[in-house]
């Protein structure tokens, strides 16, 4: 019995780095996939594929200049709550950690931090496996704000959007943080009345800062998200994805070196830095492209409510922003012996 047993789990460790590598591999080629199989079909493609990409390119170009990509209820739950993304889940494993209530009554902005490599922790709890979320916040939808250009490129929007990922420019995020918590409003017809969106806050500047052990936060002069849930009403839930950051190693880029400068130049051009992860294989060998088997716990923080107001107060949004940098430095130091192998020498950097 106990060779059967041991068999067994090896098999499904094996599955489990199957599909690690798997998704990962085709998460993080995605965009050039797309973008390359777009320019294969418009170079080499017959007159009438051609034809078809280009109106089917336009149309969506189009579509998202006008409504954004909206992407209203919970989306595609095959692709949200699934074999395949619960693998993925347990994987790591990945947890989510509630401490607050978060009423349905109204709509937030999940302040999600550090960003790490991919924001594993966050996708997996808010897009690619919501059933968990949805058991510890009912009626709550989850979504992430991503990069606006992705909702233009052909073939990448549409997984995106299948994830329930949303455009995280500002017109995007007033339509989704606007929408009525009013149980019998029209919107709300799925049975869910609130909006959560999660917006990875320190973006590609805080993913060069990634390596294992570092908890380097970009976020003294980024006071967008603020700005936006004092227009829309939405609170602002401060979160912390623990072991986020010790998932992959990252090339050596301190700031001033060569590395660090050519990813700066990049991302001010394209808006995504040009990161060289380092991972595992599936055979065990100590590089490749497989996140390392570290847990990832996210804990939610308690919302801090806000005044709407459509023109935001400078001094209001400084105050708000302190709370915001407080509250996240008071999860980090409440947390972090329970979820950090060295607690004592790890600290809370923000920038």
């Amino acid at each position: 019995m106990k060779i059967i047993s041991s068999i067994k789990g090896a098999g499904y460790t094996c599955l489990e780095l199957v599909v690690m590598a798997a998704f990962t591999s085709f998460f993080f080629t995605l965009p050039l996939n797309s973008l390359y199989a777009s320019l294969i079909l418009l170079f080499f493609g017959g007159y009438m594929v051609r034809s078809v990409l280009i109106i089917y390119t336009a149309i969506i170009y189009v579509r998202h200049k006008f409504n954004h990509s909206p992407v209203d209820g919970n989306g595609c739950m095959l692709m949200r709550d699934n074999v395949i993304s619960r693998i993925y889940r347990n994987y790591f494993p990945v947890q989510l950690i509630k401490t607050a209530e978060l009423p349905p009554n109204k709509n937030y902005i999940i302040a999600s931090f550090p960003h790490g490599i991919l924001g594993t922790g966050i996708c997996i709890n808010m897009a690619f496996d919501i059933s968990v979320w949805l058991k510890l916040f009912p009626k709550v939808r989850p979504k992430v704000g991503t990069l606006n250009q992705h909702f233009v490129t052909p073939f990448l929007r549409h997984f995106l959007r299948c994830w329930g990922l949303i455009s995280v420019s500002k017109e995007s995020l007033m339509y989704f943080l606007t929408k009525s918590n009013d149980p019998k409003h029209s919107d709300n017809r799925d049975g869910f009345t609130s909006n959560a969106v999660a917006i990875l806050v320190g973006g590609a500047q805080e993913a060069l800062d990634s390596h294992p052990g570092q908890y380097i936060l970009t976020l003294k002069s980024r006071k967008g998200f603020v700005k936006m849930a004092v227009r829309t009403g939405s609170a602002i839930v401060p979160s912390i994805s623990f072991g986020e950051v010790d998932i992959f190693q990252q090339v050596a880029n301190p700031p001033g070196s060569k590395l660090r400068n050519f990813q700066i130049a990049v991302k001010k051009q394209t808006g995504i830095a040009p990161l060289i992860p380092l991972g595992r294989d599936i055979f065990h060998y100590p590089f490749g492209v497989v996140p390392y088997r570290r847990p990832i716990v996210q804990v939610i923080g308690a919302p801090i409510d806000v005044v709407k107001n459509a023109n935001p107060d400078a001094a209001y949004v400084d105050e708000l922003h302190g709370k915001v940098m407080k509250a996240l430095e008071e999860l980090f130091e409440e947390h972090k012996a329970k979820y950090l192998p060295n607690a004592s020498n790890t600290q809370l950097i923000i920038n």
